[in-house]
């Protein structure tokens, strides 16, 4: 059985004779451990197959192990023959890597590489001139989370910066890059829809004279999921990029061009994109999403994430304050920090930080009543650094963060979300069920009676706080009473918001391998419609509530119903409708709102999505808070629902 692994040497000489070596040997050798990060650099692997080695490169990831995906679809970039006399002989490599890819990954003392030579070294097995976009237009489809958002901004910086032009019309592009979400089979069927469309699109485009060949791209946590399918069994298929994969997006579009299907699916556990900026694809824009973490190592036992994103690892925080004052430079008036477990951030790039003290063997703090499937984490700045910061650098900008797990709440990010007024007072807080014993199955950490402790602890520091949660109903062996839990904590709780679905079995997690999906679809559908009515029911209360307060609202433009209206959101990210009136501003003349500005609205009527109101005046963030708290136009919840 031939042996995988990655090609890692210590030194430039013993790479090159070991490498030597491997090629002239029965079968691959074992020249280093297969788990080590690879970092800005390019690796390769090599496999003996019938009397030829394939190449693999992996630039510049974490290399774990490598999938066949059919005779003509591997991991690779290109084969070289290991004996001239072979019939059909594939072909030999044009350009391998070259002394300079040793000495790049030798980690010895080296000159700096100059743009170029950088460039070369990372992309392997393909001519500089070729990694070049040349004008080419690249179409993005995006579906899913903030997250998939945000990634797409990465995929087109990256991509901009190789010549590529965005186009803003499907039928004009010459790339299409589908950036998936693989959370829930009916996010995958959305795609799949899409990918028959593109595929009908790319056929009839063949028939075209001067017209370029249309390339289709399935980036994301789909990609990561069915490569193998997307590859074998959806031939339109060109480029498969995992979420970790889009530095390497110039190479795999480039080996497309030469006729090969061209995969990178593999995981990081250092990939962050910390030094890239992300470049938007709107023109102009109030609010962004910045990612300071990736993964997740909760391991929930119906969640595909830890095997779609990798493990967690945290941007460094300096990299995160010079993208937000960027963003701030930019006019961005609200600014969303992401990541799958977004409050378990951890900064470990450094030991000491200016101002700061860090201790080693500092561990994370886990809220009362909760615990992990992993041993306490040491060391690192934490979430309550990073929010303090970003804070601070433009007290007129909004703060959120999604999504955070329930354990990871500490006083300290209490008190700040509680102090600072551009810390928005609303908290993403998923329950997924509200009966014991399915969040033990679910493997969630904690029980429903600490869950509502912690919102009771969470309201005593913040009484004005918007909750949010996620629920999931008809998961594995759930029964009736059960059922009946979550929609009592559903009214217990008077949720603001909340993402309601029906339990969707994922492959690879514990629930596929250890669970049985045993209940009906029938009866997830009637609990759906169920736990939406009892959500529904509990938020017009809730809004209802906020008839006659004041509100500190972001304009984010006209309504989609009717012109005569504006839209934009509360600190409790509640959409608010009001009419486009000229009002009032400092100094007593009045002026058209526009969108990005803050403005006073007082409530006048309500549903259970929406509030609507009557303009005031135009405001800054920081006036319109203190003159909330100094009138008390606070939220306060009613004792008699």
């Amino acid at each position: 059985m031939a042996i995988f692994r990655t090609v890692r040497m210590v030194s430039v000489y013993q790479r090159v004779r070991d490498f030597h070596n491997m090629l002239q040997g029965p079968g691959c050798r074992l020249l280093s451990s297969i788990q080590q990060e690879i970092i800005n650099y390019s690796s390769v692997a090599v496999r003996k197959r019938s009397g030829s080695y394939r190449i693999f490169s992996a630039h510049p990831w974490y290399l774990g192990k490598s999938e066949r995906f059919g005779r003509n679809s591997h991991l690779h970039t290109s084969c070289i023959n290991n004996s001239s006399n072979t019939p059909n002989a594939p072909r030999k490599l044009k350009e391998g890597p070259g002394l300079e890819h040793f000495i790049a990954n030798s980690g010895l003392p080296q000159r700096a590489l100059s743009v170029r030579e950088l460039e070369k070294v990372s992309h392997p097995y393909v001519q500089v001139e070729d990694i070049s976009g040349n004008g080419r237009k690249v179409y993005f489809d995006v579906y899913g989370c903030q997250m998939n958002v945000s990634d797409t901004e990465v995929a087109w910086s990256v991509l901009k910066e190789h010549g590529y032009v965005r186009a803003t019309q499907l039928e004009k592009a010459d790339v299409v890059l589908v950036m998936t979400c693989a959370i829930r089979e009916g996010a995958e069927d959305k795609v799949w829809n899409k990918l028959e469309y593109l595929r009908a699109l790319k056929k009839k485009r063949l028939g075209k004279k001067n017209v370029p060949p249309l390339k289709i791209g399935v980036l994301g946590c789909m990609a990561e999921r069915l490569k193998k399918k997307l590859v074998e069994q959806e031939k339109s298929v060109d480029v498969v990029a995992g979420p970790d994969s889009y530095r390497d997006l110039p190479r795999l579009l480039a080996l497309v061009d030469k006729g090969e299907a061209a995969v990178n699916v593999l995981l990081s556990l250092e990939e962050t994109y910390a030094d890239i900026v992300p470049v938007s694809l709107t023109t102009s824009r109030m609010s962004a999403f910045i990612s300071v973490m990736r993964g997740c190592d909760n391991m929930c036992s119906y969640c595909i994430v830890p095997f779609t994103r990798g493990r967690e690892r945290s941007r460094d925080i300096q990299s995160i304050l010079d993208e937000v004052r960027h963003l701030s430079d930019q006019g961005v008036k609200e600014i969303t920090l992401l990541g799958q477990n977004v409050n378990s951030y951890r900064d470990v790039s450094e030991t000491s930080h200016q101002g700061l003290s860090l201790t080693k063997n500092d561990e994370t703090k886990l809220v009362k009543g909760f615990k992990t499937v992993y041993k306490p984490k040491k060391g690192g700045l934490r979430f309550a650094d990073l929010l303090d910061r970003v804070s601070q650098i433009n007290p007129e900008i909004r703060i959120r963060f999604t999504s955070p797990h329930p354990k990871d709440f500490p006083d300290e990010v209490l008190y700040l979300i509680k102090e600072r007024n551009n810390i928005c007072k609303q908290i993403h807080l998923p329950a997924q069920s509200g009966n014991t014993r399915i969040l033990e199955v679910m493997r969630r950490g904690y029980t429903r009676e600490a869950y509502i402790e912690l919102v009771a602890h969470i309201r005593s520091f913040i009484p004005n706080v918007a909750l949010s949660s996620d629920f999931i109903c008809g998961f594995c062996s759930e029964t009736e009473s059960e059922f009946q839990d979550t929609l009592s904590l559903l009214e217990t709780i008077k949720y603001n918001f909340c993402y309601l679905f029906p339990y969707s079995l994922r492959e690879k997690t514990l629930a596929h391998r250890k669970l049985v999906d045993d209940v009906p679809q029938s009866v997830k559908v009637e609990r759906l419609n169920r736990m939406v009515d009892v959500f529904r029911s509990e938020a017009t209360k809730v809004n209802r509530v906020q008839i006659g307060q004041q509100q500190l609202v972001l304009v984010e433009g006209t309504s989609k119903r009717s012109k005569l209206h504006l839209v934009g959101r509360n600190d409790g990210n509640t959409r608010v409708i009001f009419p486009n009136v000229e009002v009032e501003k400092d100094g007593g003349a009045t002026d058209q709102i526009q969108p990005g500005d803050y403005v006073s609205v007082m409530i006048t009527d309500s549903s259970s999505q929406v509030l609507k109101g009557i303009p005031l005046r135009l405001t800054t963030l920081q006036t319109g808070a203190l003159e909330l708290n100094e009138e008390h136009f606070i939220f306060k919840r009613s004792e008699s629902y």
